[in-house]
């Protein structure tokens, strides 16, 4: 026999008997009489090529092969046992990684509060958090990059689903300066002259740049555009700068840079539109099912009642 012959019952068998310190209260521990418990200890040192216990009136002792023996037989026990318990916690949606596309200023409220309630749910699920705009999450999910994505204005796309997370009603981030800034609500006349910045930079159909020139244009607008940036901070940034003013939606708020007011529109002119989740449609494992469930869950518990 060779090394390659040993098994994990073996293993515990010899553990057993080290630790009761005999063979007769190890084959009771482990639930067996004692003739196949001594056969097996006999093979194991067989394959091993070196006595590991010796019996004594008192009892068993080990070897010095076999206390050496003992040592790495409950390490490799111990690991068999993690490994499976991982397993185990990983097949349930208790543990593992989890990545997720966001963008946005979906960053500065609603991602945090799910994060926090799924690793107070979670804690041992890595989630982490990849910077994307709509197309890259898009793309991100066919390829299986990540496994959620959070944005706003995703559409029908094949092999990929998706569902509104809750719904914010647009601000109007402007300088702390501005004759505007001390208004309680305008309304979209106030603005219509003023110098805007836009993001995201890149203008496709369904975004929030394609959404906001086609709102101002539905109502007489032509926006004068002095800067383009990528996201929602760097807007609001700039809007500190005094640069112009931007659109942000609810939970820009949080973000609380110095010389930067928002604004909310008066009751009859407010817009608002969704955050949604998507991911893919063959997408049933428990981890996506325990994040999106979460995720629902917190729109639930910290939204106002009148936006759920």
């Amino acid at each position: 026999m060779s090394a390659s012959n040993i098994d994990i019952r073996q293993l515990r068998y010899f553990v057993a008997v080290v630790r009761n310190g005999s063979f007769r209260a190890a084959a009771q521990a482990v639930h067996i009489s004692q003739p196949p418990l001594t056969r097996q200890i006999q093979q194991l040192e067989e394959a091993i090529g070196a006595e590991l216990l010796i019996r004594r009136s008192r009892g068993v002792e080990t070897t010095p092969a076999g206390a050496a023996f003992f040592v790495d037989a409950q390490n490799i026990l111990d690991l068999i046992d993690r490994a499976a318990q991982r397993a185990k916690l990983t097949g349930e949606g208790q543990m593992g990684r989890l990545d997720v596309g966001v963008f946005g200023s979906a960053v500065l409220d609603t991602v945090p509060k799910i994060i926090k309630d799924f690793r107070e749910l979670y804690p041992k699920v890595e989630v982490v958090l990849h910077n994307m705009d709509r197309e890259s999450q898009i793309e991100a999910l066919r390829e299986r990059r990540i496994a959620v994505g959070l944005n706003r204005f995703f559409e029908d796309e094949p092999g990929l689903t998706w569902e509104p997370l809750h719904n914010e009603a647009m601000m109007v981030a402007v300088p702390a300066a501005h004759p505007l800034a001390n208004k309680a609500a305008i309304r979209f006349s106030d603005i219509a002259n003023e110098p805007f910045i836009f993001y995201p930079r890149v203008e496709k159909p369904g975004g929030f740049t394609a959404f906001t020139i086609r709102m101002l244009n539905e109502r007489g607008i032509q926006p004068n555009v002095v800067q383009n940036v990528d996201n929602a901070i760097t807007a609001i940034a700039m809007v500190s700068s005094g640069l112009g003013i931007c659109f942000v939606v609810e939970g820009a708020q949080n973000l609380r840079l110095p010389g930067v007011r928002y604004l909310t529109f008066e009751e009859e002119q407010k817009v608002r539109f969704d955050l949604c989740m998507i991911w893919r449609e063959d997408d049933d494992t428990p981890l996506t099912e325990a994040f999106l469930q979460v995720a629902r869950d917190c729109d639930k518990t910290t939204l106002p009642a009148e936006i759920r």
